[in-house]
């Protein structure tokens, strides 16, 4: 717990640097290109296919004609919207975790570094392609897994649950890796993936919330057509922010516990070498004084 609160200031305090601030903008050039073009080209045609879909679910309209016969008015005006921007909104998660990954992750480890771990060796327990392999897997995972719990998404309770517990996931899965490839060997990657796994997976699932957040920026159908332009560049500026918080967290937590796996298994002090021989026959005049 002290560490994990530990990081999670540290990685605040980070986030106010400009440098952070600057590079945060750099997935935002990136996705706003793409969120504009959805939205121009396939944001009413979505609409209509998604209003197919619910009034062809004879159960779910069943409710939402009785709700409207009893005072809530244009309810389905309303819902529609917002299934497609609860829809839409992982696949964005998604790329901004990617670009974070590929474009911010390096500069904000190297950041971390130069300013608290530079004295941790180099064990190079992860390459450039591995990361790059294991990145793509776990996306794709998080990928098949949304696609596979998306008629879950339809009942509202599970709306706000399941995609911050898949987002978690995805986080825990990538930031932790891109952290220790270089720093950590595989063996001490795997051994802090089991010591740490139950925190590691928390923190996760606290930053799958945060980067469910900005949705509420999108929250009101009639303002999102009406703001697109505005509101969509200031949530996907805040989904950038919120993953570089995400990779300053695990960041600082991942060094931190690998440089105390360390200090734990150094637990012999290295100096002159030990004359076996004059050590098994007892002749302490041979042995090297003990260390100051």
């Amino acid at each position: 717990m002290r560490l994990m609160l530990d990081s999670f200031w540290r990685a605040v305090a980070y986030c106010l640097m400009p440098r952070v601030m600057l590079l945060s903008l750099l997935p935002l050039l990136m996705l706003l290109v793409v969120a504009l073009s959805w939205g121009y080209f396939f944001w009413q045609s979505t609409q209509d296919w998604v209003r197919d879909v619910l009034a062809s679910w004879q159960l779910l309209q069943g409710m939402l004609d009785w709700m409207q016969a009893h005072g809530a008015a244009d309810l389905q005006s309303v819902m529609v919207p917002l299934v497609v921007i609860f829809s839409v909104t992982p696949l964005l998660v998604v790329m901004t975790l990617l670009a974070v990954s590929l474009m911010m992750g390096p500069a904000l480890l190297d950041l971390v570094v130069q300013r608290r771990f530079q004295h941790l060796a180099l064990k190079h327990g992860g390459s450039a392609l591995s990361s790059l392999v294991w990145t793509v897997g776990s996306t794709l995972a998080a990928l098949l897994a949304m696609v596979i719990t998306l008629p879950l998404w339809l009942v509202p309770p599970l709306m706000f649950v399941i995609p911050p517990l898949i987002w978690g996931w995805l986080s825990y899965r990538v930031m932790v890796f891109d952290a220790l490839a270089v720093h950590a060997s595989r063996d001490e990657r795997m051994a802090l993936g089991r010591s740490h796994r139950g925190w590691l997976l928390l923190m996760g699932v606290i930053t799958g919330y945060m980067g469910a957040l900005p949705s509420v920026v999108w929250a009101s159908g009639a303002l999102f057509a009406a703001a697109f332009v505005v509101l969509v560049p200031l949530a996907i500026w805040i989904y950038a922010v919120v993953f570089a918080f995400t990779a300053l967290w695990f960041t600082h937590y991942s060094l931190a516990a690998l440089e105390s796996l360390r200090a734990q298994s150094d637990s012999v002090v290295v100096g002159a070498a030990v004359d076996l021989p004059a050590l098994a026959s007892g002749d302490e005049q041979h042995l090297p004084p003990p260390p100051p």
